[in-house]
Protein backbone atom coordinates (compact mmCIF):
# COMPACT_ATOMS: atom_id res chain seq x y z
CA UNK A 1 0.00 0.00 0.00
CA UNK A 2 3.18 2.09 0.41
CA UNK A 3 3.33 4.87 -2.10
CA UNK A 4 7.43 5.40 -1.89
CA UNK A 5 9.15 8.77 -2.04
CA UNK A 6 12.75 8.45 -2.04
CA UNK A 7 12.97 11.95 -1.03
CA UNK A 8 10.94 11.47 2.30
CA UNK A 9 12.58 13.22 5.24
CA UNK A 10 10.19 10.95 7.51
CA UNK A 11 9.15 7.73 7.24
CA UNK A 12 7.59 5.38 9.42
CA UNK A 13 7.24 1.65 8.40
CA UNK A 14 5.43 -0.99 9.77
CA UNK A 15 3.62 0.62 12.81
CA UNK A 16 2.04 -0.80 15.19
CA UNK A 17 0.41 -0.05 18.59
CA UNK A 18 -1.12 -1.76 21.03
CA UNK A 19 -2.68 -0.87 24.82
CA UNK A 20 -3.59 -3.69 26.55
CA UNK A 21 -6.45 -5.51 24.41
CA UNK A 22 -6.69 -2.65 22.51
CA UNK A 23 -4.61 -2.90 18.71
CA UNK A 24 -4.77 0.71 18.17
CA UNK A 25 -2.00 1.03 15.12
CA UNK A 26 -1.65 -1.91 12.94
CA UNK A 27 1.26 -1.71 10.62
CA UNK A 28 0.69 1.72 9.71
CA UNK A 29 3.59 2.93 6.61
CA UNK A 30 3.77 7.05 6.29
CA UNK A 31 6.22 9.27 4.13
CA UNK A 32 6.45 12.95 5.21
CA UNK A 33 7.85 14.76 2.20
CA UNK A 34 9.54 18.40 2.47
CA UNK A 35 7.83 20.96 0.99
CA UNK A 36 4.54 18.92 0.78
CA UNK A 37 1.64 18.82 2.88
CA UNK A 38 0.10 15.31 3.70
CA UNK A 39 -3.57 14.65 4.44
CA UNK A 40 -3.91 12.29 7.29
CA UNK A 41 -7.92 11.38 7.16
CA UNK A 42 -9.66 8.82 9.30
CA UNK A 43 -12.73 8.79 11.60
CA UNK A 44 -12.65 9.44 15.47
CA UNK A 45 -10.86 6.10 16.83
CA UNK A 46 -9.13 5.38 13.33
CA UNK A 47 -5.85 5.76 15.10
CA UNK A 48 -4.95 9.14 14.19
CA UNK A 49 -4.53 10.42 17.30
CA UNK A 50 -2.43 7.57 18.33
CA UNK A 51 -0.12 7.52 15.17
CA UNK A 52 0.92 11.90 16.22
CA UNK A 53 1.50 10.66 19.53
CA UNK A 54 4.03 8.42 18.15
CA UNK A 55 5.37 10.97 15.91
CA UNK A 56 6.23 13.36 18.64
CA UNK A 57 7.81 10.72 20.80
CA UNK A 58 4.62 10.55 23.33
CA UNK A 59 4.26 6.73 22.56
CA UNK A 60 6.65 4.46 21.46
CA UNK A 61 5.84 1.72 18.84
CA UNK A 62 5.58 -1.74 19.71
CA UNK A 63 6.61 -2.93 16.35
CA UNK A 64 7.92 -1.20 13.30
CA UNK A 65 10.39 1.63 12.56
CA UNK A 66 10.85 5.55 12.65
CA UNK A 67 13.45 6.82 9.84
CA UNK A 68 15.10 10.48 9.25
CA UNK A 69 16.91 10.72 6.19
CA UNK A 70 17.03 6.43 5.95
CA UNK A 71 18.46 6.21 9.43
CA UNK A 72 16.01 4.43 12.19
CA UNK A 73 15.51 6.58 15.42
CA UNK A 74 13.73 6.27 18.39
CA UNK A 75 12.02 8.89 20.55
CA UNK A 76 11.90 7.75 23.99
CA UNK A 77 10.05 11.00 24.87
CA UNK A 78 8.69 14.17 23.44
CA UNK A 79 11.88 16.50 23.85
CA UNK A 80 13.74 14.05 20.96
CA UNK A 81 11.36 14.40 18.57
CA UNK A 82 11.18 18.32 19.03
CA UNK A 83 15.01 18.03 19.12
CA UNK A 84 14.70 16.21 15.72
CA UNK A 85 12.69 18.50 14.23
CA UNK A 86 9.31 17.10 14.92
CA UNK A 87 6.59 19.87 15.92
CA UNK A 88 2.73 19.39 16.89
CA UNK A 89 0.54 22.34 16.79
CA UNK A 90 -3.05 21.24 18.45
CA UNK A 91 -6.55 22.54 17.61
CA UNK A 92 -6.49 23.41 21.14
CA UNK A 93 -3.76 25.58 22.29
CA UNK A 94 -2.02 25.22 25.78
CA UNK A 95 -0.62 28.37 26.51
CA UNK A 96 0.73 30.63 29.68
CA UNK A 97 -1.50 33.04 28.97
CA UNK A 98 -0.12 35.22 31.48
CA UNK A 99 3.41 35.47 29.60
CA UNK A 100 3.49 37.07 26.30
CA UNK A 101 4.27 36.00 22.78
CA UNK A 102 7.86 35.73 22.68
CA UNK A 103 7.88 33.97 26.61
CA UNK A 104 5.35 31.50 25.13
CA UNK A 105 7.52 31.15 21.93
CA UNK A 106 10.72 30.45 23.71
CA UNK A 107 8.97 28.80 27.07
CA UNK A 108 11.65 26.21 28.46
CA UNK A 109 14.75 27.46 26.00
CA UNK A 110 15.25 31.19 26.58
CA UNK A 111 18.35 32.66 25.15
CA UNK A 112 20.73 33.41 28.17
CA UNK A 113 23.74 35.69 29.02
CA UNK A 114 26.53 34.42 31.09
CA UNK A 115 28.59 36.47 33.50
CA UNK A 116 30.82 33.75 34.97
CA UNK A 117 28.39 31.44 37.07
CA UNK A 118 25.73 33.69 36.87
CA UNK A 119 23.43 33.31 33.99
CA UNK A 120 19.71 34.91 33.29
CA UNK A 121 17.54 35.33 30.29
CA UNK A 122 18.59 37.76 27.86
CA UNK A 123 14.89 39.66 27.70
CA UNK A 124 15.98 41.54 24.55
CA UNK A 125 17.64 38.55 22.63
CA UNK A 126 14.64 36.73 23.22
CA UNK A 127 11.90 39.46 21.99
CA UNK A 128 14.06 40.07 19.10
CA UNK A 129 14.16 36.22 17.95
CA UNK A 130 10.33 35.99 18.86
CA UNK A 131 9.84 39.18 16.66
CA UNK A 132 11.27 37.62 13.60
CA UNK A 133 9.30 34.63 13.45
CA UNK A 134 6.25 35.96 14.25
CA UNK A 135 6.91 38.62 11.26
CA UNK A 136 7.82 35.23 9.42
CA UNK A 137 3.80 33.88 10.32
CA UNK A 138 2.50 37.58 9.32
CA UNK A 139 1.19 38.26 12.85
CA UNK A 140 0.01 41.34 13.79
CA UNK A 141 0.80 42.15 17.14
CA UNK A 142 3.70 42.37 19.01
CA UNK A 143 6.15 39.70 20.38
CA UNK A 144 5.85 41.41 23.94
CA UNK A 145 1.97 41.35 23.75
CA UNK A 146 0.59 39.45 26.75
CA UNK A 147 -1.11 36.10 25.21
CA UNK A 148 -4.42 36.84 27.58
CA UNK A 149 -5.45 39.94 24.91
CA UNK A 150 -4.75 37.60 21.92
CA UNK A 151 -7.85 35.70 19.61
CA UNK A 152 -7.39 31.98 18.95
CA UNK A 153 -6.33 32.15 15.10
CA UNK A 154 -3.30 34.75 17.02
CA UNK A 155 -2.29 31.95 19.49
CA UNK A 156 -2.32 29.76 16.70
CA UNK A 157 0.20 32.04 15.12
CA UNK A 158 2.60 31.71 18.23
CA UNK A 159 2.26 27.68 18.51
CA UNK A 160 3.43 27.89 14.39
CA UNK A 161 5.87 30.51 15.36
CA UNK A 162 7.46 27.93 17.79
CA UNK A 163 7.78 25.35 15.41
CA UNK A 164 9.79 27.97 13.25
CA UNK A 165 11.90 28.86 16.06
CA UNK A 166 12.83 25.24 16.47
CA UNK A 167 13.64 25.31 12.79
CA UNK A 168 11.46 22.50 12.36
CA UNK A 169 11.62 19.60 9.52
CA UNK A 170 7.94 18.28 10.20
CA UNK A 171 5.11 20.85 11.56
CA UNK A 172 1.72 18.59 12.56
CA UNK A 173 -1.72 20.47 12.34
CA UNK A 174 -4.16 18.74 14.41
CA UNK A 175 -7.63 20.45 13.46
CA UNK A 176 -5.91 23.64 13.09
CA UNK A 177 -9.04 25.48 11.82
CA UNK A 178 -11.69 24.46 14.18
CA UNK A 179 -12.64 27.82 16.13
CA UNK A 180 -11.29 30.15 12.95
CA UNK A 181 -13.41 32.58 11.05
CA UNK A 182 -13.79 31.97 7.28
CA UNK A 183 -11.15 34.80 6.90
CA UNK A 184 -8.78 33.41 9.39
CA UNK A 185 -8.99 29.77 7.74
CA UNK A 186 -7.75 31.55 4.68
CA UNK A 187 -5.19 33.29 5.98
CA UNK A 188 -4.07 29.61 7.52
CA UNK A 189 -4.12 28.56 4.05
CA UNK A 190 -1.57 30.98 3.29
CA UNK A 191 0.56 30.25 5.98
CA UNK A 192 0.95 26.13 5.36
CA UNK A 193 1.53 27.00 1.81
CA UNK A 194 4.23 29.42 3.25
CA UNK A 195 5.64 26.17 5.35
CA UNK A 196 5.56 24.25 2.13
CA UNK A 197 7.88 27.03 0.09
CA UNK A 198 10.09 26.82 3.29
CA UNK A 199 10.58 23.01 2.20
CA UNK A 200 9.28 21.78 5.82
CA UNK A 201 6.76 18.77 5.70
CA UNK A 202 3.43 19.11 6.76
CA UNK A 203 1.50 16.38 8.34
CA UNK A 204 -2.26 18.35 8.11
CA UNK A 205 -5.30 16.10 10.10
CA UNK A 206 -8.66 17.45 9.40
CA UNK A 207 -12.25 16.61 9.02
CA UNK A 208 -12.82 18.85 6.46
CA UNK A 209 -12.84 18.40 2.64
CA UNK A 210 -12.68 21.56 1.57
CA UNK A 211 -9.28 21.68 3.62
CA UNK A 212 -8.33 18.66 2.54
CA UNK A 213 -8.71 19.69 -1.52
CA UNK A 214 -7.15 23.20 -0.79
CA UNK A 215 -4.08 22.81 0.76
CA UNK A 216 -3.06 19.02 0.55
CA UNK A 217 -0.85 17.25 -1.91
CA UNK A 218 -1.61 13.70 -0.82
CA UNK A 219 -3.42 11.65 1.32
CA UNK A 220 -3.46 8.80 3.56
CA UNK A 221 -6.13 7.06 5.04
CA UNK A 222 -6.31 5.19 8.24
CA UNK A 223 -9.35 3.07 9.50
CA UNK A 224 -9.04 0.82 12.23
CA UNK A 225 -6.15 1.49 12.69
CA UNK A 226 -4.48 0.54 9.39
CA UNK A 227 -3.32 2.62 6.36
CA UNK A 228 -6.70 1.64 3.96
CA UNK A 229 -5.94 3.98 0.84
CA UNK A 230 -3.26 6.76 -0.36
CA UNK A 231 -2.51 8.50 -3.23
CA UNK A 232 -2.45 12.03 -4.67
CA UNK A 233 -4.88 14.63 -3.57
CA UNK A 234 -5.54 15.29 -7.68
CA UNK A 235 -6.57 12.03 -7.99
CA UNK A 236 -9.11 11.87 -6.16
CA UNK A 237 -12.15 13.12 -4.69
CA UNK A 238 -14.70 13.71 -2.06
CA UNK A 239 -16.95 10.31 -2.40
CA UNK A 240 -13.68 7.98 -2.78
CA UNK A 241 -12.35 9.75 0.44
CA UNK A 242 -15.32 9.38 2.21
CA UNK A 243 -15.63 5.01 1.43
CA UNK A 244 -12.10 4.41 2.39
CA UNK A 245 -13.14 6.39 6.09
CA UNK A 246 -16.33 4.92 6.70
CA UNK A 247 -16.46 1.81 4.13
CA UNK A 248 -19.65 2.74 2.35
CA UNK A 249 -20.57 5.60 0.13
CA UNK A 250 -21.16 9.43 0.79
CA UNK A 251 -24.98 8.91 0.05
CA UNK A 252 -25.49 6.65 2.46
CA UNK A 253 -24.50 9.18 4.86
CA UNK A 254 -27.21 11.13 4.90
CA UNK A 255 -30.72 9.54 5.83
CA UNK A 256 -33.96 9.84 4.07
CA UNK A 257 -36.80 12.15 5.34
CA UNK A 258 -39.95 11.17 4.23
CA UNK A 259 -42.61 12.43 6.89
CA UNK A 260 -44.45 15.83 6.38
CA UNK A 261 -43.99 18.57 8.85
CA UNK A 262 -47.09 19.12 11.20
CA UNK A 263 -48.41 22.47 12.95
CA UNK A 264 -46.95 25.48 13.41
CA UNK A 265 -45.35 25.25 17.61
CA UNK A 266 -42.87 27.99 17.49
CA UNK A 267 -43.69 31.50 16.89
CA UNK A 268 -40.60 34.34 16.85
CA UNK A 269 -41.44 37.87 15.52
CA UNK A 270 -39.23 40.97 15.76
CA UNK A 271 -35.89 39.55 17.54
CA UNK A 272 -33.34 42.12 17.48
CA UNK A 273 -30.10 43.07 19.39
CA UNK A 274 -28.41 46.55 19.61
CA UNK A 275 -25.77 45.27 17.32
CA UNK A 276 -25.65 41.68 16.77
CA UNK A 277 -28.74 40.86 14.85
CA UNK A 278 -32.93 42.37 13.74
CA UNK A 279 -36.07 41.65 12.80
CA UNK A 280 -35.90 37.99 13.05
CA UNK A 281 -38.89 36.19 12.27
CA UNK A 282 -39.91 32.45 11.20
CA UNK A 283 -42.39 29.86 12.31
CA UNK A 284 -41.11 26.24 13.14
CA UNK A 285 -43.52 23.31 12.68
CA UNK A 286 -43.49 19.94 14.45
CA UNK A 287 -41.53 17.52 13.29
CA UNK A 288 -40.10 20.23 10.57
CA UNK A 289 -35.95 20.77 10.54
CA UNK A 290 -35.69 24.52 9.74
CA UNK A 291 -31.85 25.02 8.56
CA UNK A 292 -29.85 28.11 9.43
CA UNK A 293 -26.89 28.70 6.84
CA UNK A 294 -24.63 32.10 6.98
CA UNK A 295 -20.76 32.55 7.29
CA UNK A 296 -19.26 33.73 10.74
CA UNK A 297 -20.63 36.64 12.22
CA UNK A 298 -23.93 36.54 10.55
CA UNK A 299 -25.45 36.60 14.05
CA UNK A 300 -27.22 33.06 13.44
CA UNK A 301 -25.94 31.46 16.91
CA UNK A 302 -26.70 35.04 18.48
CA UNK A 303 -30.21 35.12 17.63
CA UNK A 304 -30.41 30.86 19.03
CA UNK A 305 -29.03 32.63 22.00
CA UNK A 306 -31.18 35.08 22.55
CA UNK A 307 -34.09 32.04 22.22
CA UNK A 308 -32.72 30.31 25.57
CA UNK A 309 -32.33 33.42 27.25
CA UNK A 310 -28.64 33.58 26.82
CA UNK A 311 -28.63 37.10 25.38
CA UNK A 312 -30.59 39.79 27.81
CA UNK A 313 -29.80 42.72 25.41
CA UNK A 314 -32.15 41.08 22.81
CA UNK A 315 -36.03 41.55 22.42
CA UNK A 316 -38.98 40.19 20.49
CA UNK A 317 -42.18 38.29 20.62
CA UNK A 318 -41.71 34.33 21.10
CA UNK A 319 -44.84 32.34 20.71
CA UNK A 320 -44.72 28.08 21.81
CA UNK A 321 -48.14 26.64 20.94
CA UNK A 322 -49.64 29.79 20.04
CA UNK A 323 -49.17 30.88 23.48
CA UNK A 324 -46.79 34.56 23.93
CA UNK A 325 -43.66 32.69 26.36
CA UNK A 326 -41.07 35.42 28.47
CA UNK A 327 -37.75 34.16 28.05
CA UNK A 328 -35.13 35.84 29.89
CA UNK A 329 -33.18 33.29 31.07
CA UNK A 330 -31.77 29.73 30.60
CA UNK A 331 -35.23 28.11 32.54
CA UNK A 332 -37.67 30.03 31.16
CA UNK A 333 -36.74 28.58 27.78
CA UNK A 334 -36.64 25.12 29.21
CA UNK A 335 -39.75 24.96 30.98
CA UNK A 336 -41.27 26.25 27.61
CA UNK A 337 -40.01 23.28 25.92
CA UNK A 338 -36.99 24.51 24.29
CA UNK A 339 -33.33 22.53 24.45
CA UNK A 340 -30.19 23.86 22.89
CA UNK A 341 -27.06 22.45 22.03
CA UNK A 342 -24.32 24.52 21.85
CA UNK A 343 -21.38 24.97 19.13
CA UNK A 344 -18.53 24.37 21.87
CA UNK A 345 -19.57 21.23 23.31
CA UNK A 346 -16.54 20.69 24.99
CA UNK A 347 -16.58 24.18 26.61
CA UNK A 348 -20.40 24.71 26.42
CA UNK A 349 -21.78 21.74 26.28
CA UNK A 350 -20.79 19.42 28.93
CA UNK A 351 -17.97 18.88 31.85
CA UNK A 352 -15.26 16.81 30.63
CA UNK A 353 -14.18 15.95 33.84
CA UNK A 354 -17.50 14.54 35.23
CA UNK A 355 -18.97 11.03 34.12
CA UNK A 356 -20.75 10.58 31.28
CA UNK A 357 -23.80 9.96 33.94
CA UNK A 358 -23.33 13.37 35.85
CA UNK A 359 -23.07 14.76 32.15
CA UNK A 360 -26.09 13.22 31.56
CA UNK A 361 -28.27 14.25 34.15
CA UNK A 362 -26.79 17.76 34.43
CA UNK A 363 -30.06 19.48 32.72
CA UNK A 364 -32.47 17.18 34.91
CA UNK A 365 -31.36 18.43 38.36
CA UNK A 366 -33.45 21.70 37.23
CA UNK A 367 -36.10 19.89 39.04
CA UNK A 368 -38.53 23.02 39.51
CA UNK A 369 -38.12 23.82 35.90
CA UNK A 370 -39.23 20.56 34.74
CA UNK A 371 -41.12 17.48 36.40
CA UNK A 372 -39.73 14.85 33.37
CA UNK A 373 -36.78 14.08 35.14
CA UNK A 374 -37.33 13.49 38.23
CA UNK A 375 -33.99 12.34 39.79
CA UNK A 376 -34.47 12.80 43.31
CA UNK A 377 -35.61 11.25 46.92
CA UNK A 378 -36.94 13.32 48.89
CA UNK A 379 -34.24 16.27 48.63
CA UNK A 380 -31.49 14.69 47.71
CA UNK A 381 -30.17 13.28 44.60
CA UNK A 382 -31.23 9.49 44.28
CA UNK A 383 -28.31 7.51 42.97
CA UNK A 384 -30.52 4.32 41.67
CA UNK A 385 -32.87 7.35 39.47
CA UNK A 386 -29.72 8.90 38.11
CA UNK A 387 -28.26 5.64 36.85
CA UNK A 388 -31.27 4.17 35.32
CA UNK A 389 -31.75 7.52 33.86
CA UNK A 390 -28.34 8.00 32.37
CA UNK A 391 -28.35 4.04 31.00
CA UNK A 392 -32.02 4.58 29.34
CA UNK A 393 -30.62 7.90 27.38
CA UNK A 394 -27.33 5.49 26.45
CA UNK A 395 -28.95 2.57 24.89
CA UNK A 396 -31.41 5.20 23.24
CA UNK A 397 -29.00 7.13 21.51
CA UNK A 398 -26.27 4.06 21.63
CA UNK A 399 -23.59 6.35 22.89
CA UNK A 400 -20.54 3.85 22.94
CA UNK A 401 -18.95 3.98 26.85
CA UNK A 402 -17.76 1.07 28.27
CA UNK A 403 -18.74 2.38 31.38
CA UNK A 404 -21.04 5.39 33.26
CA UNK A 405 -18.34 6.48 35.21
CA UNK A 406 -15.91 7.10 32.57
CA UNK A 407 -15.07 10.69 32.25
CA UNK A 408 -16.90 12.40 29.38
CA UNK A 409 -13.05 13.56 28.10
CA UNK A 410 -12.46 9.56 27.36
CA UNK A 411 -15.08 9.34 24.58
CA UNK A 412 -14.95 10.03 21.60
CA UNK A 413 -16.21 13.69 19.85
CA UNK A 414 -19.11 12.11 18.03
CA UNK A 415 -20.28 10.16 21.33
CA UNK A 416 -19.39 13.19 23.66
CA UNK A 417 -21.59 15.04 21.03
CA UNK A 418 -24.34 12.00 21.55
CA UNK A 419 -24.09 12.93 25.44
CA UNK A 420 -24.46 16.73 24.84
CA UNK A 421 -27.24 15.98 23.15
CA UNK A 422 -28.95 13.39 25.14
CA UNK A 423 -28.47 15.22 28.13
CA UNK A 424 -31.64 17.46 26.80
CA UNK A 425 -33.56 14.92 25.23
CA UNK A 426 -34.17 12.91 28.62
CA UNK A 427 -36.26 16.14 29.17
CA UNK A 428 -38.40 15.42 26.36
CA UNK A 429 -38.19 18.99 24.95
CA UNK A 430 -41.00 19.90 22.06
CA UNK A 431 -38.06 22.31 20.24
CA UNK A 432 -34.44 21.35 19.61
CA UNK A 433 -31.93 24.12 18.93
CA UNK A 434 -28.49 22.80 17.34
CA UNK A 435 -25.98 24.92 16.43
CA UNK A 436 -23.27 23.38 14.55
CA UNK A 437 -23.89 19.60 15.99
CA UNK A 438 -21.30 18.58 13.83
CA UNK A 439 -18.29 20.62 14.13
CA UNK A 440 -15.00 18.53 14.87
CA UNK A 441 -16.67 14.97 14.43
CA UNK A 442 -16.10 12.41 11.81
CA UNK A 443 -17.95 11.52 8.91
CA UNK A 444 -19.07 7.97 10.52
CA UNK A 445 -19.39 9.90 14.27
CA UNK A 446 -21.85 12.90 11.49
CA UNK A 447 -23.76 9.81 10.03
CA UNK A 448 -24.68 9.17 13.61
CA UNK A 449 -25.56 12.62 14.43
CA UNK A 450 -27.88 13.01 11.34
CA UNK A 451 -29.51 9.72 12.13
CA UNK A 452 -30.29 11.19 15.62
CA UNK A 453 -31.72 14.61 13.94
CA UNK A 454 -33.87 12.23 11.53
CA UNK A 455 -35.30 10.57 14.41
CA UNK A 456 -36.11 13.83 16.54
CA UNK A 457 -38.14 14.97 13.56
CA UNK A 458 -39.73 11.77 12.70
CA UNK A 459 -40.82 11.35 16.55
CA UNK A 460 -42.47 15.19 16.34
CA UNK A 461 -39.92 17.29 17.60
CA UNK A 462 -39.41 20.92 15.87
CA UNK A 463 -35.44 21.09 15.15
CA UNK A 464 -33.49 24.22 14.23
CA UNK A 465 -30.64 23.43 12.83
CA UNK A 466 -27.86 25.79 12.64
CA UNK A 467 -24.73 24.50 10.34
CA UNK A 468 -22.03 26.50 8.10
CA UNK A 469 -21.64 23.12 6.26
CA UNK A 470 -23.95 23.26 3.70
CA UNK A 471 -23.89 20.11 2.93
CA UNK A 472 -25.98 19.10 5.81
CA UNK A 473 -28.10 21.22 5.66
CA UNK A 474 -29.34 21.09 2.61
CA UNK A 475 -29.39 17.39 3.18
CA UNK A 476 -31.64 17.39 6.34
CA UNK A 477 -33.48 20.79 6.49
CA UNK A 478 -37.18 20.87 5.26
CA UNK A 479 -36.25 24.74 4.83
CA UNK A 480 -33.41 27.17 4.74
CA UNK A 481 -33.00 30.31 6.17
CA UNK A 482 -29.95 32.77 5.30
CA UNK A 483 -29.00 35.20 7.54
CA UNK A 484 -25.89 37.66 6.34
CA UNK A 485 -24.82 40.61 8.71
CA UNK A 486 -27.50 40.15 11.10
CA UNK A 487 -30.51 40.04 8.95
CA UNK A 488 -32.36 37.20 7.55
CA UNK A 489 -31.91 37.57 3.53
CA UNK A 490 -34.19 34.74 2.15
CA UNK A 491 -35.48 31.86 2.76
CA UNK A 492 -35.71 28.56 0.52
CA UNK A 493 -38.20 25.91 0.61
CA UNK A 494 -36.42 22.58 -0.44
CA UNK A 495 -37.93 22.75 -3.90
CA UNK A 496 -35.33 25.37 -4.34
CA UNK A 497 -32.27 24.49 -2.86
CA UNK A 498 -29.53 25.46 -4.81
CA UNK A 499 -26.10 25.42 -3.12
CA UNK A 500 -24.52 28.44 -5.55
CA UNK A 501 -27.52 30.61 -4.66
CA UNK A 502 -27.55 29.48 -0.82
CA UNK A 503 -23.86 30.49 -1.06
CA UNK A 504 -24.10 33.64 -2.69
CA UNK A 505 -26.88 34.84 -0.52
CA UNK A 506 -24.66 34.29 2.52
CA UNK A 507 -21.97 36.54 1.16
CA UNK A 508 -24.22 39.18 0.60
CA UNK A 509 -23.95 39.04 -3.29
CA UNK A 510 -28.05 38.62 -4.08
Amino acid sequence: MTLEQPSAWLQLRGIHKRFGPTHALRGVDLDLVPGEVLALIGENGAGKSTLVKTLTGVYQPDEGQILLGGAAQQFGRAQDAQQAGIVAVHQETVMFEELTAAENIFIGRQPHKTLGPLQWVDWDRMNELAQAVLNRVGANFTATTPVKKLSLAQRHLIEIARALSQEAKVVILDEPTAALSQQEIRDFYGLVRDLKEEGVAVLFITHKFDEIFSVCDRYVVLRDGSSVGQGQIGQTDEAHLVKLMAGREIDQIYPSITHQPGEVLLQVQGLSHPTEFNDIGFELHKGEILGFYGLVGAGRSEAMLALMGLNPQAHGTVRVAGQVVDIRKPADAVAAGLAYVPEERQRQGGILDFSVRHNLSLAGLAGPVTDTADLSHGVWLSPAKEQAFAQKLIDRLRIKTASQDIALSGLSGGNQQKVVIAKWLGLNPHIVILDEPTKGIDVGAKQAVYELIAQMAAQGLAVILVSSELPEVMHLSNRIIVMHRGRMVREYAQADFDAEAIVACASGLH
